[in-house]
């Protein structure tokens, strides 16, 4: 095989067995361009070295692969976007708030398939350190559960159980930064030389104060700054060590390839526990660069190119999915879209969409939202979104000057308009949210809420006010079905499902209490659930509305990946009609109304000249006057080729 290293190629046979070594063979010969070039580019004179021994993490994880993962593998590399078809829908919770712990969750998989979830995505679930850990974002050991949840053995059973419901499991691995108490940042503090220049740390202030002069603060009230003074560090001569978010995580230095090869060992290990998805945490964050905001650095996104590659080669059945809440411009790249593609990750969230779902419903027009994503740039056709309403996050407004500018919009005056308008404060809001990180100097914060609280259900139920209370639920829906409308794979986050509303117990416990980010992240309601069944509840209502429109997506092939979304006008602001041409599944195009009254749209534009059917909708086939078809109040309505 071209390429190949020859000892390789023995090697593997000995292991693998002739068959499975030629598939593992054919896979590394596929990679190689990828692997060499980008530890070309990250490690220069070292690149020889380093694919000998990565090759090798790669190899020993293939050959620790259970069998039922290698038959799943083998059902992927036949079917290599399995992730893009319009079946594969999502899910997201945090275990102990859906269910306590994991040896519990398989008995809620009815629930969970009665929504048409065949994408489990479970928040944080790696061993953190004790106390104030980010809310499990500060990973203590990537080989192991937290004890509260249970342990590895159980993940384990549970990714048997979703995978015999055909449903595939997604976790969160951290790669920017482990927790100062991980076993490789006290074997760096102890002198350990297997741990050297595995993090960053400076004897003075002279280059954080450098580096700080253009790196944007990420937690301004409570954790000014990139760094942090550890006394115990530089053999205890203390330093300033590296650290973006909060003083407890840590910053790995990427710089140093054993820190690559170490991480790579521990995605093999946990993909070979069963999981199909990881949810890179924090990746626009993993290259440093001085005068720049170290953040979407080159060497970033090669540097996931190379983990990519190399986790392909030992698992192919696994995806990666970029957690980069960055720029419309900065975001597409993290999908391979490069001046050439390369390999990097399969999915990345479509935080723009979200955004500009919200602002136009506070705003109760489109205009910002067809102009931002009309000049997206596309996607490689090997790739697609993740769609969501919510998420477990805060909502910062990732709508930049430009895009504002364009559509008349001050942007500095705009997000502080959605901050205003999501937290109550501007007049006649329906919205029960929070500010979170608010910034009185610069002005900048972000909102806490659940979704149904934002959309008004809150406001209307504690008023009694019927009218308020379907508004409510109408936008709730209506963003929905733009999340699962538009293209990728759309996510339900626990409890929207149901329309829980925000949750106060957070301030009960010490811990949560100073993060009102908890205030969406309720306790699953069983009893709720159990009501979902009456769709004459509010819980039925959406539970209904919900159901239907999963049942919808997965019966339009049109909503496969492989294609990318375009943002039409149709003449009228309050509107967004976009529409997918698939190259093999034909037209699908969608409306949604953001405005509280009927507004109208040309129907040509929509039905295609009519060879467009009206397949799903909030209110049934929609009318026409005078050639525009009239869109109800808050209500979408979705066409396809027949």
């Amino acid at each position: 095989m071209r390429g190949v290293p020859e000892r390789l190629v023995g090697e593997a046979v000995a292991v693998l067995g002739e068959a499975d070594a030629d598939a593992f063979l054919t896979r590394v010969e596929l990679a190689l361009p990828d692997i060499t070039g980008a530890l070309a580019v990250l490690y220069g004179d070292r690149a020889g070295e380093l694919l000998d021994r990565g090759l090798a993490i790669a190899l020993q994880a293939a050959a620790q692969r259970p069998e039922p993962l290698r038959r799943l593998d083998r059902r992927r590399e036949i079917d290599p976007g399995w992730f893009l078809r319009s079946r594969v829908q999502g899910y997201v919770c945090y275990v102990d708030r859906f269910c306590g712990t994991l040896d519990r969750l398989p008995d809620h998989l009815d629930h969970l398939a009665s929504f048409g979830t065949t994408y489990l995505h479970l928040m944080p679930l790696l061993r953190p350190r004790e106390g104030e850990n980010d809310g499990g974002y500060a990973v203590a050991d990537y080989r192991a559960v937290d004890p509260r949840l249970g342990t590895m053995a159980d993940l384990e059973a549970v990714a048997t159980a979703l995978h015999g419901r055909g449903m595939s499991l997604c976790i969160d691995l951290v790669l920017n930064h482990t927790a100062r108490e991980h076993p490789w940042a006290q074997g760096w503090l102890a002198g350990d030389p297997a741990y050297a220049g595995f993090y960053t740390a400076f004897p003075d202030r002279t280059m954080p104060d450098a580096y700080d002069a253009t790196i944007p603060e990420v937690f301004p009230d409570r954790a000014p700054g990139s760094f942090t003074w550890v006394p115990e560090a530089r053999g205890g001569d203390g330093g300033w060590v590296w650290t973006t978010f909060w003083p407890y995580q840590w910053d790995l230095d990427y710089t140093n390839p054993e820190v690559t090869l170490a991480m790579l060992g521990e995605i093999t290990w946990l993909a070979n526990r069963g999981v199909d998805v990881f949810r890179m945490d924090a990746v626009p964050f993993m290259w440093k660069r001085l005068g720049t905001t170290c953040q979407n650095q080159p060497e970033g996104h090669t540097l996931l190119q190379l983990l990519h590659a190399l986790t392909r080669v030992a698992a192919p059945g696994v995806v990666f999915k970029a957690e980069a809440i960055v720029a419309p411009d900065d975001l597409v790249p993290y999908l391979g879209a490069h001046e050439r593609h390369r390999p990097e990750c399969e999915l990345a969230y479509h935080n723009s969409l979200m955004v500009l779902m919200w602002s136009s419903v506070a705003t109760g027009e489109v205009r910002l939202a067809r102009q931002a994503l009309g000049r997206m740039k596309p996607i490689p056709p090997s790739t697609t979104w993740v769609t969501y309403v919510r998420g477990h996050d805060d909502i910062g407004w990732a709508v930049t000057d430009t895009d504002a500018a364009a559509v008349g919009l001050d942007g500095f005056a705009h997000r502080r308009f959605l901050n205003d308008f999501y937290s109550g404060r501007f007049p006649g809001s329906f919205a029960r949210g929070a500010l979170f990180q608010e910034n009185e100097a610069t002005g900048d914060a972000r909102i806490s809420g659940s979704a149904a609280s934002l959309c008004g259900i809150e406001d209307a139920l504690e008023r009694g006010d019927e009218t308020a209370l379907e508004a409510g639920l109408r936008r709730l829906v209506l963003l929905y079905s733009v999340a699962y409308g538009f293209g990728g794979i759309p996510l339900l986050y626990m409890g929207d499902e149901l329309a829980l509303r925000n949750d106060t117990g957070y301030l009960d416990d010490p811990r949560r209490a100073p993060d009102n980010r908890w205030m969406h992240r309720p306790p699953m309601d069983w009893a709720a659930a159990a009501r979902a069944a009456d769709p004459g509840t509010l819980e039925g209502r959406v539970a209904t509305a919900l159901r239907r429109l999963g049942d919808a997506r997965r019966a339009l092939p049109a909503l496969d990946g492989g294609t990318d979304t375009e943002v039409l006008d149709a003449g009228d602001d309050a509107v967004l009609v976009w529409r997918r041409r698939h190259p093999r599944h034909g037209t699908f195009v969608g409306l949604a109304n953001v405005a509280s009254a009927p507004r109208t749209v040309d129907a040509d534009t929509v039905t295609g000249f009519g060879t467009f059917a009206f397949v799903h909708g909030s209110d049934g086939p929609l009318g026409v006057e005078d050639g525009r078809v009239v869109v109800p109040a808050l209500g979408f309505a979705w066409f396809a080729e027949p």
